[in-house]
């Protein structure tokens, strides 16, 4: 588990861990829901805006959330700007999702989110 910071600041906003879409990262990967794909994957399995407006019409916002790692309180409710390092593409975590974000997190001094995806990049390599 990732122990408490304050929220990270990055061009004036501030970004801290999303508690619930951590946990149901976690739960995915225990399911066997996880796609160990490779690094520079991302680009490839991201899902489209057109996927994501999909998801939110199916499933509303409250399930939209829990696919990022990261939240931007300054940032209006059932935004899409509001929600920051996706991990998945509304079905599995990807690796090459959880990596990306764990990179972004450490260039923008985003501990609590670097620490989290550390951990889910541990539970997906098995280590």
């Amino acid at each position: 588990m990732c122990r408490a910071q304050a929220p990270s600041r990055l061009d004036g906003m501030a970004v801290k861990l999303n508690g619930r879409g951590y946990e149901h990262a976690q739960r995915l990967i225990k399911d066997g829901r996880a796609v160990r794909d490779q690094r520079d994957a991302w680009s490839e399995h991201r899902p489209s805006a057109r996927q994501e407006n999909e998801f939110i019409e199916a499933h509303g916002w409250d399930e939209y959330q829990k696919w990022f790692l990261g939240v931007d309180d300054e940032e209006r409710e059932n935004t899409k700007g509001r929600h920051k390092f996706p991990y998945g593409d509304f079905q599995d975590v990807h690796r090459c999702a959880v990596l990306s974000a764990e990179s972004r997190a450490g260039q923008y001094d985003h501990v609590d989110i670097e620490l989290a995806c550390a951990h889910l990049h541990g539970m997906l390599d098995g280590s």
